[in-house]
């Protein structure tokens, strides 16, 4: 397929048994509903014949029964996202498409992901875990600071606590938050400034976005909804910023152990320069709807939806030694 993340022309793959994974139950079923049907209609556009799969509890009889050659796992969240789904076609013996069981337990779990990122020189905000309950008689952090579950993506459960104390001071019992069907949740000081991206095809980081929400901040309704977010692409930021977003996206993918593709959130504070930049979380399997920004990365790479797909299909069938067997 030559250097499909260089922009190259992808060849096709020969037609594939393709099953896709996705749904489930987790708080991202919608999101994971748009990715994994646009993939499907993406691979049966490339002439594969594809088994859609929506995840119940009999998902491994029905993985069993459409002996796919290999699964796209167009799931989000958990447990499509954190090792379990990952585990269980590791003992059915079918290849997968993104990471495997190790680095999807890891990077799903933003403390794991610190303990493996910080001492590799990639830098994060700092924080600590703390009881919902707690939060109920003191602030864990001085204001304002950021709250959110410990394993969960797309923004599930953010909130952020300001000075000016919009869920009382302290938090008050009777308040309605984000946070409250979560035991435990991870405060972190609220980093000013930008919402930045970079997502990680193969062995090259491919650009950076901006997330210009049109109000509040970048949680799950402006990842998801139309209109709600501007994605500049490619982001108009110095370029030593730029570069630094590249390599540290990189860098997180090689250390984290990710295939496929990843993305990498940041938020940077643009008053102090190459020190404002921080990364929050590299998301092992980033959505692929209409109005995800790995899709919309690869676009301007001059890669196509489509090959997209099949570039992390290949992907997949070369690390489980299934690529020769399938040409």
């Amino acid at each position: 397929m030559g250097n499909p993340a260089g922009g190259a022309v992808v060849s096709r793959l020969d037609p594939l048994h393709v099953a896709v994974l996705m749904g489930g139950w987790a708080n991202e079923r919608p999101v994971s509903l748009m990715s994994g049907n646009g993939v499907a209609d993406a691979l049966e556009a490339r002439g594969h014949k594809v088994t859609r799969i929506d995840m119940d509890r009999q998902v491994a009889a029905k993985l069993a029964e459409a002996a796919p050659d290999v699964v796209f796992n167009a799931l989000h969240g958990v447990p499509g996202e954190d090792g379990t789904v990952q585990g269980m076609m590791d003992l059915m013996g079918i290849p997968y498409t993104h990471s495997g069981l190790a680095t999807s337990v890891i990077a799903i779990d933003k403390e794991l992901t610190k303990l493996l990122l910080v001492p590799a020189g990639i830098p994060m905000p700092g924080g600590r875990i703390v009881k919902c309950a707690d939060l109920y008689d003191k602030d864990p952090l001085p204001r304002p600071y950021v709250l959110k579950p410990v394993n969960e993506g797309s923004s599930v459960g953010v909130a952020i606590v300001t000075d000016e104390g919009n869920y009382g001071n302290p938090i008050a019992r009777d308040t309605k938050g984000p946070w409250q069907e979560f035991a435990e949740l991870l405060a972190e000081p609220y980093i000013r400034g930008r919402e930045l991206t970079a997502a990680v095809l193969g062995d090259r980081a491919l650009m950076v976005t901006e997330l210009v929400p049109k109000s509040g901040f970048y949680d799950f309704d402006a990842k998801y909804t139309d209109g709600m977010t501007e994605h500049v692409c490619p982001a108009a930021i110095p370029e030593d910023i730029t570069q630094l977003c590249l390599d540290y996206a990189l860098k997180a993918h090689k250390v984290l152990g990710c295939r496929g593709v990843s993305r990498t959130d940041f938020r940077w504070d643009d008053e102090r320069g190459q020190a404002g930049l921080f990364v929050l979380e590299t998301n092992t399997q980033p959505g692929m709807t209409p109005l995800s920004l790995v899709p919309e990365q690869a676009r301007h790479c001059g890669i196509e939806y489509d090959e997209l797909c099949e570039i992390v299909i290949e992907d997949a069938l070369r690390r489980f030694g299934k690529l020769g067997e399938m040409a």
